[in-house]
């Protein structure tokens, strides 16, 4: 009776220790946006494809809202002809506080509102897919985005 009474408590104990830790308050993960050019490799490491628009942002755990340091902030954005390429993109990673900055054209259009695509990756955390909309001209914006640590 005893092994079986044990038996329950590892069980419950490996479904608790792979269920993921609640996000800190105030720290939600960034919604996920799956669809983007994210199939073609990574882009090269580069904060800079041109100029017209900055783009900055943080990476945070929702674990406990820290900054997430060297995290990969791919962006993809569409050039003139509304198509990508490797010309169009960047690799930064972000700096202790897990700030970054990326400079670039205006995104072109090809059917939907000027856009940028963004893959993180960080240690011990799912890899987040997003995508940042800029705002009419701005030669301005910022992001704040928040991963999910994966389950242990």
């Amino acid at each position: 009776m005893r092994a079986i009474a044990l038996a329950a408590i590892v069980a419950t104990g490996l479904v608790l220790a792979t269920t993921p830790a609640p996000a800190a308050p105030g720290c939600r993960p960034t919604p996920s946006d799956s669809f983007g050019p994210f199939g073609r490799g990574s882009p090269p490491l580069r904060a800079s494809i041109g100029s017209g628009h900055v783009l900055t942002g943080v990476v945070l755990s929702a674990l406990d809202c820290k900054p997430l340091a060297r995290a990969r902030v791919e962006l993809w954005q569409a050039g003139r002809n509304g198509r990508y390429s490797r010309g169009t993109s960047g690799t930064v990673l972000t700096d202790a506080a897990g700030r970054f900055r990326f400079q670039g054209p205006l995104p072109g259009r090809y059917g939907a509102e000027p856009h940028i695509h963004l893959r993180i990756v960080a240690p011990v955390h799912e890899i987040l897919l997003a995508r940042y909309v800029v705002r009419g001209a701005s030669r301005r914006g910022a992001v704040r985005l928040v991963l999910t640590p994966q389950a242990l």
